[in-house]
């Protein structure tokens, strides 16, 4: 995979949880696009609407989706709060949230307790599925991350979707950490709507992601971001019908980004077409290989791996040593990751090899030595 992945030439990349590396793949597409604007304008405008289309169609391959269920959205957060804004919420309406959330997935429901009304329970991703039900009892929303930023803890997303499903609570997941990396089916986990960037795991640009709600909650989701191609006629100019799209494209405003769909088209392409589970299963392999090395280096995971919970996420640090320091230490050994509230997070992907996670190691050793 060095030909599709440069960025291996000049680092041992291990930060997808944060902003992933173009693949070639996509960096072409993104030329491709860039050169034809320039040289013939909007000449070839209908394989410019292939490529958004081709978003669509990639992630209803990856998580199990009608193409009419999908949408695109500038990134995670637009996703999130197109579901916030688009419900209408009562007075004492109940949403679940967890404590562990990154800030995107926390600051919208809890705006709906400051400016609606609405109450929110807090719990831990790590709380047993019975204390999720009993929350979960007379709550109109629950809302979770699939894979946690920080300790790289996933849920149970089907168990999760159960619960839902027999208190007719809206389940939405912020899929940012795990879209691209692991399999997911939003019917067979009875999600109604995720949301994710691409820059992350489904190695694209930054700035453009996907929206999926299912076509049965549409109607519970109005689009706050109302634009001309948001209604039912939005080709024909002259029309001023405001029937609303009778698909996902509700949720999109107006003229979207042509770029990043080309790249994040290609992206998502290139895994799909590898095949997510063989994906997850690298990338399985890789972050327990790490975990078990730094363990024996001495080292502190912020929550142990298994085979149900683990994800390509993985925080780590050392009793006696300032995690930043360490994270510096690493990237001048050219080896890339992210300091975390006081941890050092590595996020590695597919295409690397067990044999770079050896080098890795090593360079944590002589760092930790170091320091």
């Amino acid at each position: 995979m060095s030909f599709e992945f440069p960025v291996k030439s000049n680092l041992f990349y291990l930060n997808h949880a944060a902003v992933a590396p173009l693949p070639r793949v996509a960096a072409e597409a993104m030329r491709h696009y860039a050169d034809d604007a320039m040289n013939w304008g909007s000449f070839h405008y209908p394989e410019w609407m292939a490529a958004i289309d081709g978003v669509r169609t990639e992630l209803s391959r990856m998580i199990g989706c009608k193409t009419g269920e999908v949408a695109l959205v500038k990134n995670t957060s637009e996703g999130i709060a197109t579901i916030q804004m688009g419900i209408d919420w009562k007075v004492g309406d109940v949403v679940v949230v967890f404590l562990e959330e990154f800030p995107a997935n926390q600051y919208c429901w809890r705006l709906l307790e400051e400016r609606k009304g609405c109450k929110l329970r807090w719990l831990s991703i790590y709380d047993p599925l019975e204390k999720i039900e009993e929350a979960c009892r007379g709550a109109r929303l629950l809302a979770v991350s699939w894979v946690n930023y920080l300790s790289g803890f996933r849920v149970d997303l089907k168990a999760i979707g159960e619960i839902c499903n027999r208190h007719n609570v809206f389940y939405f997941v912020d899929a940012i950490q795990g879209l691209g990396a692991y399999p997911l089916d939003v019917k067979a986990c009875g999600i109604h709507a995720l949301a994710a960037d691409g820059h992350k795991w489904l190695l694209g640009p930054e700035g453009w992601g996907v929206l999926y709600i299912e076509q049965e909650v549409q109607d519970q989701v109005f689009p706050v971001e109302f634009g001309w191609t948001t209604v039912r006629n939005w080709a024909d100019y002259s029309s001023r019908d405001m029937t609303l799209r009778a698909d996902a494209g509700r949720y999109e405003p107006g003229t979207l980004n042509v770029a990043g769909s080309f790249g994040l088209h290609a992206s998502m392409k290139l895994l799909n077409d590898r095949g997510i589970l063989e994906v997850s299963r690298r990338v399985d392999a890789l972050a327990q290989h790490l975990a078990d090395g730094l363990l024996k280096l001495g080292c502190e995971l912020l929550t142990e791996r298994s085979q149900s919970n683990g994800s390509g996420i993985l925080s780590f640090r050392k009793d006696g040593i300032d995690s930043t320091r360490l994270h510096a230490a690493l990237k001048t050994r050219k080896i890339l990751s992210a300091p975390r509230q006081g941890w050092v997070r590595f996020s590695p992907h597919f295409y690397l090899e067990i044999e770079e996670m050896e080098t890795v190691l090593d360079a944590v050793r002589d760092s930790l030595n170091s320091i």
